[in-house]
């Protein structure tokens, strides 16, 4: 694909109320995308809002709405488009993970978490993916680095991660005839509310990023004439080294680590 031109895209941000989400929305607005803005939050949404639109002079619609329903992605579509909006980027960031033992966890909790992690994710990649396939825009999944191995005590978490890499390497095969850029972000720890969301200081001995750094290699990586389908934006050696154990020991090696996350 070639280099992306923000200033005629109109790029879907979700989970843009914080953290990576509101970054995202923050250098897509430098770059010169229009933007949407979703999230439940709609105070921190429109003061994002107001703050973008002034600085970089850019169309930007907010829309407070929680994700975690069926057939979110397709309702989001109609709604946008039945007020003339039409979207040529994607930036499927909403989710969020808890730390816990699998048997102390709440069982409705776990459903919403999968619900949003990866029914909402594919739901949106599939109302827009004609669409976006079509121009010179991008579909950015947030994935994890936790993705590429077993996770004990973030188990649901990591597993749904592990789904959005994979599916979205798929599709970047799938649409690689066209000039749609698509690409899976595996952040490690990162300097968000997450692990006071998640309930623990779970970094796996990574050093946290802050969220301007891993929107940055996002985006670059995305500007790069041959883009790879996935990129780590932090704490590689963990996901390398873990590559070269035993099966056995991985898990082994996850379970102390995120053992120890849960005693701090």
């Amino acid at each position: 694909m070639s280099k992306v031109d923000y200033t005629k895209q109109t790029t879907i941000v979700t989970g843009a109320s914080s953290g990576l989400g509101a970054e995202f929305a923050t250098q897509l607005a430098a770059r010169g995308s229009n933007l949407v803005l979703v999230a439940r939050r709609a105070d921190r949404l429109e003061a994002l809002a107001e703050q973008l639109a002034r600085q970089h002079g850019v169309a930007v619609t907010v829309i407070a709405r929680d994700l975690g329903t069926p057939d979110a992605g397709r309702a989001l579509r109609a709604d946008l488009e039945g007020r003339g909006i039409h979207a040529t980027s994607l930036v499927n960031n909403a989710g969020f993970g808890t730390h816990n033992n699998f048997w102390d966890e709440d069982p409705d909790q776990l459903q919403s978490m999968i619900t949003l992690n990866i029914n909402a994710l594919v739901d949106l990649s599939r109302a827009y993916i004609e669409p976006l396939s079509k121009g010179n825009g991008v579909l950015i999944n947030v994935a994890s680095l936790l993705g590429y191995q077993p996770t004990p005590y973030l188990s649901v978490y990591g597993a749904t991660k592990a789904f959005v890499l994979s599916f979205t390497e798929s599709l970047w095969e799938e649409t690689r005839d066209s000039e749609l850029g698509v690409l899976a972000i595996c952040p490690g720890a990162m300097e968000t509310e997450f692990f006071e969301t998640a309930g623990a200081a779970a970094d796996y001995g990574t050093k946290r990023a802050t969220p301007q750094d891993v929107v940055k290699i996002a985006l670059n990586t995305l500007d790069r004439r041959s883009a790879p389908p996935s990129v780590i934006t932090n704490g590689r050696p963990l996901a390398v080294a873990t590559k070269f154990l035993p099966r056995r020991q991985v898990v082994r090696l996850m379970g102390a680590l995120g053992r120890r996350a849960i005693a701090k």
